[in-house]
C-alpha cells in the first residue's frame, strides 16, 4: 500500500478542516470499499480522515413515522434495532442482507450511499422511500442525490451526516444476490404511500440505481403482483457481465418485484 497520513476527526468540523488541508485526501467510513481499493492500488489518497470517532454521526431514531439514521451507524445496527424494525422492517432487512457479519459491523449507511456502488442496496431502500440525505452543507433529496455510476451530487469535502425519511404504508425490498458478495445482482425495493407508488431498481442498471416509471404506474394501479406481469420490462440500459445478461436481468426485475410486494 501506498504512503498514506491517517487522521481521526473527533467532529464533523474537524473532519473538513482535515480533508481541506490535505493534498489528495478521502473520508474513511466503514471502509468496506475504499480500503480494498487502495490496496489494489487503484487509489492513492495522500490522507485519510476518519469518521468513526464522530459520535453524533452514529445511532437511530424513530419518532413517529419519521427515521433518521446516522450516517456512520453500521449496517448492523440498522439490522437489529427494534424501534425501527416496527415501523419499517423492509430496511432492517435489506440492511441485514448487505455483506456478512464483519461487513455489516464496518459498513455504514453514509459509505454506502456516497460510494454509490451500482449493486449497493441502500441506494435502492433511500430512493424508494423519497428519503433526504443531510450533509454539514444541506439537505438533498435521494432524487436528485443519485447521479450516476458511482457518482452523487455530494461537492468536494461534503459530508453525510445523517438520512431521513417518512415511512410510507408498505415497503418491502428483494434481491438476487451474489452467492460470493451478497451484492445485489438485481434488487427492487418497492413502496406505498398515501398518494404514490415509488419502485427502485439496483444492481441492474448500467447507470446505477434507477426508479422503474412502468412498475409505479402499474403498482399505483393495483397493488399487486398481478399489475407486474402486464409491464414490459427493458433489456434497454441494464448491465450484462460474467454474472448475467441484460435480458436475464430483465426478468429479474419482475420477479423481484414480486418478492418485494410479498414481503411488502
Amino acid at each position: 500500500m501506498y504512503d498514506v497520513q491517517y487522521h481521526r476527526a473527533n467532529s464533523v468540523k474537524d473532519a473538513v478542516a482535515r480533508l481541506s488541508a490535505s493534498a489528495d485526501g478521502k473520508l474513511l467510513a466503514g471502509g468496506q470499499t475504499l480500503l480494498p481499493t487502495m490496496k489494489h492500488h487503484l487509489a492513492a489518497p495522500s490522507d485519510l480522515v476518519d469518521l468513526r470517532g464522530i459520535p453524533d454521526l452514529v445511532g437511530v431514531k424513530v419518532s413517529g413515522k419519521s427515521v433518521t439514521i446516522g450516517a456512520m451507524t453500521p449496517h448492523a445496527t440498522v439490522a437489529s434495532d427494534a424501534e425501527l424494525a416496527k415501523v419499517c422492517p423492509a430496511i432492517t432487512v435489506l440492511a441485514g442482507g448487505i455483506g456478512d457479519p464483519a461487513v455489516r459491523h464496518q459498513g455504514t449507511v453514509g459509505g454506502s450511499i456516497a460510494n454509490n456502488d451500482p449493486a449497493a442496496d441502500y441506494p435502492a431502500g433511500l430512493l424508494a422511500l423519497g428519503a433526504t440525505i443531510h450533509t454539514d452543507k444541506r439537505e438533498i433529496a435521494a432524487d436528485d442525490f443519485f447521479t450516476g455510476l458511482f457518482s452523487t451530487a455530494l461537492d468536494d469535502n461534503e459530508i453525510i451526516t445523517a438520512v431521513s425519511f417518512q415511512v410510507p404504508e408498505r415497503c418491502g425490498y428483494a434481491k438476487f444476490p451474489n452467492p460470493a458478495s451478497r451484492y445485489a445482482m438485481t434488487g427492487v425495493f418497492v413502496a406505498k404511500s398515501v398518494d404514490k407508488v415509488r419502485v427502485a431498481v439496483t444492481g441492474a442498471g448500467s447507470d446505477g440505481v434507477f426508479r422503474h416509471e412502468g412498475l409505479e404506474a402499474a403498482l399505483a394501479g393495483n397493488w399487486s403482483a398481478d399489475a407486474v406481469d402486464g409491464v414490459a420490462v427493458s433489456a434497454d440500459d441494464l448491465m450484462s457481465d460474467i454474472h448475467c445478461d441484460a435480458d436475464y436481468r430483465a426478468n429479474l426485475i419482475k420477479v423481484m418485484t414480486k418478492r418485494a410486494l410479498a414481503a411488502a
